[in-house]
């Protein structure tokens, strides 16, 4: 056990990362999957927001130097350099299920022979609760609408020729394949490239929920050819607690005469306030906006973005990469005897959180156990621990100290 210790003190003196930009509560945070740290620069910047608003009140949407009106423009440029998006393929709004429910109305477009949707097995509820609900919306019944990957008999992953197999075997009733990349339960990421071209010979769209992704993958969404995706901002990219959602919809798709709910914000902003009673639309993504943005909520983001804009989502999943290598090491070497991990071992099929599972004993009560160490990971229904070395804020130190805690733990 010294020799890791050793080893994460030696990686610890020449590590570069950006943890001095954030607040750290106290004891070892790896729950950066479920909510990020609070970015230093986050309440001054919600309070500079509270300021204009006491001074200026409704002349704040045009006054200062970021005026609300066209707040939510100055985070086009970094969510594209997060997801490999080009700056009008990407807009700030609404919840992530909001948005999916939006995006489904211009891109799954059922008739009597397309009708279904591809879905993995263990996707987020909130995610099958949607896709079942359109199906059911549009008059489909979604035991026979929606497609759930599921993994080989004993199996918690889903292979690359599982996905691949399944698009075949339902190419003539596929309407859309909608993805969690990473899964939120496994941790297993999927070859978004390879899928997306096998659905393309057969005309099928395909979306993404980037919920685990955004902030923690390297993405290419636009050269991989994804038609739609949408994330949420509050877990890997550190916005705040049900923070506003992302959106990427594909160049080759603006400008489309795609079946869409329309509202005011999404009306070209130069006509704006004529108030027409006709839409035009933007030639963006901006055109899906239904209202304008909550600021305070923006400029919270704000903090987060500019963090970011310091690195790149390349140098972040090498560091990510080489970090949870690490935790990994430190969970096989020390504790293979009590644990089975589930998250793949090959980086390029993961992001930075680990899932494992206890072989024995219960793994709510040694979670808790953790807690009363103010170590923070977390648990999900029934035996399901996860845990990610965030690689803007984690230290080799932390990983080494989760590991002993872990070890005290189950001893």
């Amino acid at each position: 056990m010294q020799d890791f210790f050793q080893e994460a003190e030696v990686r610890g003196q020449t590590d570069c990362l950006l943890a001095h930009e954030f607040c750290h509560p106290e004891g070892l945070y790896f729950t950066g999957h479920s909510l990020g740290l609070m970015p230093r620069k986050a309440p001054d910047y919600v309070q500079e927001e509270l300021e204009a608003w006491k001074k200026l009140a409704v002349e704040g949407h045009f006054k200062e130097s970021r005026p609300w009106y066209s707040y939510h423009e100055n985070f086009c440029k970094p969510m594209s350099h997060i997801v490999g998006a080009q700056e009008e393929e990407v807009v700030v709004m609404n919840s992530l299920t909001v948005n999916l429910h939006l995006l489904m109305v211009s891109f799954y477009r059922p008739n009597s022979k397309r009708f279904k949707i591809l879905i993995e097995k263990n996707a987020f509820p909130s995610d099958l609760y949607a896709v079942k609900s359109q199906a059911r919306f549009h008059g489909f019944d979604p035991e026979e609408a929606v497609i759930e990957l599921e993994p080989d008999q004993g199996e918690f992953l889903i292979s690359q020729e599982q996905i691949l197999s399944s698009i075949e075997t339902h190419k003539d009733s596929l309407a859309l394949i909608l993805l969690g990349n990473c899964n939120y339960l496994s941790g297993q990421s999927f070859p978004v490239s390879t899928i997306v071209d096998k659905a393309k010979e057969w005309g099928i769209l395909v979306g993404l929920d980037l919920a685990h992704g955004a902030g923690n993958l390297y993405l290419e969404l636009h050269n991989w050819n994804v038609d739609f995706a949408a994330w949420c901002s509050y877990k890997y990219l550190n916005s705040g607690p049900g923070n506003l959602s992302g959106v990427f919809i594909h160049k080759k798709h603006l400008g489309e005469p795609l079946p869409r709910f329309e509202g005011w914000w999404g009306t070209d902003k130069k006509s704006r306030f004529q108030m027409k009673p006709q839409f035009e639309d933007m030639l963006t993504a901006e055109s899906w906006q239904l209202s304008n943005p909550p600021i305070l909520d923006l400029a919270a983001m704000r903090a987060s973005m500019e963090i970011f804009e310091k690195t790149s989502m390349r140098q972040l999943r090498d560091r990510g990469d080489q970090l949870t290598a690490f935790l990994e090491k430190g969970l096989r070497v020390f504790l293979k005897e009590h644990i089975d991990l589930i998250t793949p071992s090959n980086p390029s099929e993961r992001g930075s959180m680990l899932s494992l599972r206890l072989k024995k004993g219960n793994p709510r009560e040694f979670y808790q156990q953790l807690q009363k160490k103010k170590v923070f990971i977390d648990f999900r229904e029934p035996d399901i621990l996860r845990l990610t070395p965030s690689p803007l804020y984690t230290s080799y130190q932390e990983v080494a100290q989760l590991v002993q805690a872990f070890k005290e733990c189950l001893q």
